[in-house]
């Protein structure tokens, strides 16, 4: 992967198509006069790589006070940054070239995509596109559009995301309904959702959602929150109705909030200003619309994942999924580099080298150990995530939490379900109570 400004890219940097095919592939292609269709793909792929748009700002306040110390996209996920993991999955899906959208806190964002590793990845670029003034996606999509950036079809995803999912499906559905449709312009990925026991909510602690789809075409028909509803009464047009001979109705869909766009998405951006959110504003829209015509389409994945962190209790979901490896090859003792040195032990224990550990202490299942932190004498750690170079104290007791690195916690405390952030002092014998978070180098 090459990590160039956004100025260095232009028509001269794509790769020519021998680096996409090999080359008995393009002559075999280029002897068979019949098959003009592969030719035209061939070329097509030539002239616009698979790109993707990573929004590295959620434009939201719900991991404040957090983010006002550093973009959500970098705080540490099982010990990785959050926009490592989407990197990772983007690259893996195959895409070739990915546009990153920076607005709030862009140089800490800019500085650690340069100091990474994702510049040595062959075939995969980044370019970074920054904003000090966009305040929605909607302008950071304008702005996208403007750059003249974007040449063909694209993924357009958030920093938030993990997913394991494969691109080829989605991609090759939505190509085919543009060729037969050319107001066909988004293709939404959705799942189907996990029973969670709070009511009304998912387990990723979002508002139920509603979605009624043509069961034969997939076509995205309504799009409705129960936060919008908290009644529960979800209206459908009669046209709706009268223009659909069967309609599926579901509240079991989980959106992921990966979406196949034509080029299409960022002009109706630009030329709606009212266009500020991606779900309630963009598709709300397109689905009401009956003068453009413009359709919203679903791809249902079942056996990969894919999820976006969308708050703090998705944070601590999402933790769990990747330690129990429901995210496979993205897990700890994987992750993005065959450097990794983090070691799977028993009960879903992970542990990285140079951990000091008492002989006392217990470390109990699905529990993330980063580089060298200390664990001193009768402490019980279990189902939590320990970032590098802690030090715990004796008569220790964390369950559920999240240290991040270079925290200090001091003998006889007791963490339950809290969040504490980098550079964190605990003093002895202090009780964090479920729901706790701590900023940054709070004593």
């Amino acid at each position: 992967m090459k990590f160039r400004s956004l100025r260095q890219i232009g028509f001269t940097d794509y790769a020519p198509i021998s680096s996409f095919f090999p080359s008995s592939a393009v002559a075999m292609g280029a002897q068979k006069k019949g098959s003009s269709r592969v030719t035209e793909d061939a070329e097509e792929l030539a002239r616009n790589p698979l790109q993707a748009i990573l929004l590295a700002d959620s434009f939201t306040t719900k991991f404040r006070p957090i983010t006002l110390e550093r973009p959500k996209v970098l705080l540490p996920l099982v010990n990785v940054p959050m926009i490592d993991y989407t990197l990772a999955w983007l690259e893996s899906a195959g895409v070739e070239e990915v546009f990153i959208f920076c607005c709030a806190h862009s140089r800490q964002v800019m500085d650690y995509l340069e100091s990474s590793g994702w510049h040595k990845q062959p075939n995969f670029t980044v370019a970074m596109i920054e904003s000090n003034n966009s305040i929605s996606a909607g302008d950071a999509l304008r702005l996208i559009y403007e750059r003249n950036v974007i040449h063909g079809d694209f993924v357009l995803v958030s920093g938030d995301t993990v997913s394991n999912m494969s691109l080829t499906h989605a991609v090759k559905e939505h190509k085919e309904r543009r060729k037969k449709d050319n107001n066909a312009v988004m293709t939404m990925v959705i799942k189907k959702s996990k029973p969670s026991p709070v009511i009304h909510q998912s387990r990723l602690g979002t508002d139920e959602l509603f979605m009624a789809i043509d069961p034969d075409t997939k076509q995205l028909l309504c799009y409705e929150e129960r936060g919008e509803h908290p009644r529960g009464a979800i209206s459908l047009e009669n046209s709706l109705l009268a223009d659909n001979p069967s309609i599926s109705l579901h509240n079991d869909k989980q959106d992921c909030y990966i979406d196949i766009c034509s080029q299409e998405v960022l002009s109706l951006f630009t030329d709606n200003f009212d266009y500020q959110h991606l779900r309630r504003h963009f598709v709300k829209g397109l689905l009401v619309d009956d003068i453009m015509g413009y359709k919203i389409f679903t791809h249902e994945i079942h056996s990969s994942y894919a999820a976006r962190i969308d708050n703090y209790r998705s944070y601590d979901t999402i933790s769990k999924d990747i330690i129990q490896r429901w995210t496979y090859p993205f897990v700890p003792d994987v992750r993005f580099s065959a450097n990794c040195t983090t070691k799977l032990e028993r009960e879903g224990m992970y542990k990285a080298p140079e951990i000091q550990q008492s002989r006392s202490a217990h470390i109990g299942p699905f529990t993330v150990i980063g580089k060298g932190t200390r664990i001193g004498d009768d402490s019980r750690i279990t189902h939590s995530v320990i970032g590098e170079g802690c030090t715990i104290g004796s008569n220790v007791s964390i369950v559920g939490s999240y240290i991040w690195n270079n925290v200090t916690i001091e003998d006889g405390c007791e963490l339950r379900h809290a969040i504490v952030c980098d550079g964190v002092i605990i003093k002895a014998a202090a009780t964090l109570e479920p729901g706790v978070v701590l900023s940054f180098k709070v004593i």
